[in-house]
């Protein structure tokens, strides 16, 4: 996975146009995807108790230190030389973590692996597809009209992929073979629960991530590696307590601190629709931020760990891969569904009092998905009780 995704991260900084950068995002989040389920399962088997709450935390609070410092080395990217460098700059560090895992990483149970294991291909073909259909019909329909055949057609069939994957996926259960979405993890109610939460706020952190920088470069004025370094704060407060977080979790259950968390970052989404033209960066800006961080580090690694705490130990893996798909997902249809519940869908220009009123709709909109949130970890989540290890 390393090595594919800086060798498409390459190909991506050399893409002759639009299209071929599009198909080569495809293939690098391909690559990606065998990344960050695998580094949480390894977190899950390598620690037990309390250990394994703060080496959650520990990945929680660097994930989210990398997430900070991307947009802040592609924000002086951008403006010193070329988008191009923002793509070549990764490759190193994704050649790195290759090397990495191949020395330090474990090694695993030989004689635990289901050698006659199938992947289930046509699961990943309607899922993709599916979603494919149903998210560019959202981003497409504003524009062009939801009543447009071709809007029309697309979120029609994009919505009856996604129900044949869900049919397909329970036959594959039922003739006990390999389905790339298994439906029985979702018996648990802490597991279900904990992945809609996933999907609630999620979207609402994406959804404040993808509006944020227009509103600071665009309204606020500030520059791209200026508005990139505006958030962290944020990754300083998530570095520093995330590991407390895990271990909290580990000793007193993860619905406590999850319920926490969404509450103080739903607080921090209605501080950031406060960020309108004229705010300066102390009086609204770092308020938010330091808000937004403390509700992430209470909530992110409990989270995690009340999902992999809801499964058996030995699909870890799986369950790491559904809660990170539903995080991607959250991210997607943020992107595709709330400038549209905003008032924001089909414009062409991210500036202006028109898109600052969207803005500041949009993060109320982002508070009461967290708050939602609260709402379902409250009533679905306690203490991990593993089945069994």
């Amino acid at each position: 996975g390393c090595v594919a995704f800086a060798l498409f991260t390459i190909g991506c900084s050399l893409a002759p146009s639009m299209p071929a950068l599009i198909g080569l995002r495809l293939l690098q989040g391909m690559a990606g995807a065998l990344l960050v389920p695998n580094s949480l399962a390894m977190l899950e088997t390598s620690f037990q108790g309390e250990d394994r709450g703060a080496a959650i935390g520990q990945w929680a609070g660097w994930s989210a230190v990398s997430t900070a410092l991307g947009p802040l080395a592609g924000g002086w990217l951008v403006d010193a030389g070329s988008w191009r460098w923002v793509f070549a700059s990764v490759a190193p560090f994704a050649l790195g973590a290759a090397w990495l895992s191949l020395r330090h990483g474990p090694a695993g149970e030989r004689s635990a692996v289901r050698k006659t294991a199938r992947l289930d291909y046509l699961g990943a073909l309607l899922a993709t597809v599916g979603l494919a259909g149903l998210v560019g019909a959202l981003i497409i329909g504003p524009a062009r009209g939801f009543g447009t055949p071709l809007v029309l057609c697309a979120g029609i069939a994009g919505a009856l992929l996604l129900l044949g994957f869900v049919a397909h996926e329970r036959r594959l259960g039922r003739l006990n073979s390999e389905p790339l979405l298994p439906l029985r993890v979702f018996r648990s109610r802490q597991f279900t629960g904990a992945n809609l939460m996933t999907l609630l706020v999620y979207g609402a952190l994406n959804g404040l991530m993808f509006l944020l920088m227009p509103q600071l470069q665009d309204n606020l004025g500030y520059d791209a590696l200026t508005a990139g370094a505006a958030l962290l704060p944020v990754n300083a407060i998530m570095l520093t307590l995330s590991p407390v977080a895990g271990r909290v979790a580990a000793r007193v259950g993860p619905r406590f601190p999850m319920v926490v968390g969404a509450l103080t970052a739903a607080a921090a989404m209605a501080l950031f629709a406060r960020v309108q033209p004229g705010a300066s960066y102390l009086g609204a800006v770092l308020p938010a931020a330091i808000v937004f961080g403390l509700g992430l580090a209470c909530m992110v690694a409990p989270l995690t760990a009340a999902v992999l705490g809801a499964v058996d130990q030995r699909e870890a893996g799986v369950a790491s891969a559904i809660n990170n798909a539903a995080a991607r997902l959250a991210g997607l249809f943020a992107a595709a569904a709330l400038p549209l519940a905003a008032g924001l869908g089909g414009m062409t220009r991210l500036e202006g009092p028109a898109f600052a009123a969207g803005y500041a709709r949009a993060m109320w909109i982002c508070a009461a998905l967290c708050g939602a949130g609260a709402l379902v970890a409250a009533f679905t989540v306690g203490r991990p009780t593993r089945r069994s290890n």
